[in-house]
């Protein structure tokens, strides 16, 4: 007689984790963007999110086929090249009780993208824009995107010139209030910014190194697997802790610090070899230019504002889906169109 299959595990919403899964991949076996869907799925259900709530978002690339292997009854939306962040924020305006994930790459992003990118960061807009970040275009053969570091090769031999674009540091100068990187490969560091990251209300980057195991895994690239493996270094070691679970821990020797995010979670800090302030905007930017001239690739939160109002706060926005109101809560009275028509005569 054989035994009992084991009891399937329940979230907080009642739901398992088969409930957050996607359709399978078609993108190449071992490619970081997988293990970042993975970590999505396990931070959604980790939190009892439930994917009707959700809304994905993506532009063009192989990063923007990633939402089609996450949270297969969320609602989606895969945008033109480069133009995700407006469908983002005509969605987010148009209802705002949507949890928006946004998944873009660093050619998306960091080229036909940068002016949205920027002024999508300047509106503070909720929402939890990833970067699936492998500095080359692996959708159209590996030419080195915007991300790459000046001196990294092809695998054809080729050599990029230009100094890149750092994102993050991008990010916090036009107004995000949450940045931070990770490494595809960190199981336990993405999955717990990206909960930090899901319960902040306002603009949250996550520029997350995903190795393209066909264009730039190879020796002379600098965001291959060995690469970033041997250069991480981690700016603090974070452990988020939810505000409906009462958590009981210990933790090592060190300092500490706690972030209190809008709705009352918290994330923990503790530092490591680095005294970091990620209250600070300068202490920031301060720490990702160092960085840059000593072939480090930093991960960890940089930068956290909780008391910056979003962009539907600033727009002071019903709750409501804007497509439930009735009539007369959406069309001025013949008064006051009477009124407006009479100042104008």
């Amino acid at each position: 007689m054989s035994a009992a299959p084991p009891p399937v595990k329940l979230n907080r919403a009642g739901l398992a984790l088969a409930d957050y899964r996607g359709s399978k991949t078609t993108l190449c076996a071992g490619c970081g963007h997988n293990a970042i869907s993975e970590r999505i799925i396990d931070a959604c259900f980790e939190l009892g999110i439930p994917p009707r709530r959700v809304i994905k978002l993506s532009g063009i690339g192989c990063s923007s086929k990633s939402p089609a292997y996450f949270l297969g009854q969320a609602f989606g939306f895969n945008a033109v090249h480069g133009r995700m962040p407006s469908v983002a924020t005509g969605a987010l305006l148009a209802n705002q009780t949507l949890l928006a994930i946004a998944v873009s790459g660093d050619g998306d992003t960091a080229s036909i993208g940068i002016g949205q990118y920027l002024h999508l960061m300047r509106r503070n807009l909720p929402l939890l824009y990833i970067v699936e970040d492998n500095g080359v275009y692996g959708l159209t053969k590996g030419q080195f995107s915007a991300t790459a570091d000046a001196g990294a090769k092809l695998k054809s031999g080729v050599v990029n010139e230009m100094p890149p674009l750092d994102l993050c540091a991008l990010a916090i100068e036009a107004g995000a209030t949450f940045v931070a990187r990770s490494f595809s490969g960190d199981k336990r560091q993405l999955t717990q910014l990206l909960k930090a990251g899901l319960s902040h209300r306002g603009t949250v980057v996550l520029d997350v190194i995903s190795p393209c195991v066909t264009f730039n895994d190879h020796e002379g690239s600098t965001k291959s697997y060995q690469y970033v493996k041997e250069h991480e270094e981690a700016v603090q070691e974070v452990d988020f802790v939810p505000y409906f679970d009462d958590i009981q821990a210990e933790y090592e020797e060190g300092t500490a610090t706690e972030v209190t995010l809008h709705d009352g979670s918290r994330l923990r800090l503790r530092k490591l070899g680095r005294d970091h302030d990620p209250t600070s905007r300068s202490a920031a930017l301060a720490l990702l230019a160092e960085s840059h001239g000593q072939a480090e690739v930093l991960t960890g939160l940089f930068y956290v504002d909780p008391r910056k109002p979003d962009f539907t706060t600033q727009l002071n926005l019903v709750p409501e889906p804007l497509a439930t109101l009735p009539t007369d809560r959406v069309r001025p009275p013949r008064a006051v169109l009477d009124e407006i028509l009479e100042g104008l005569r």
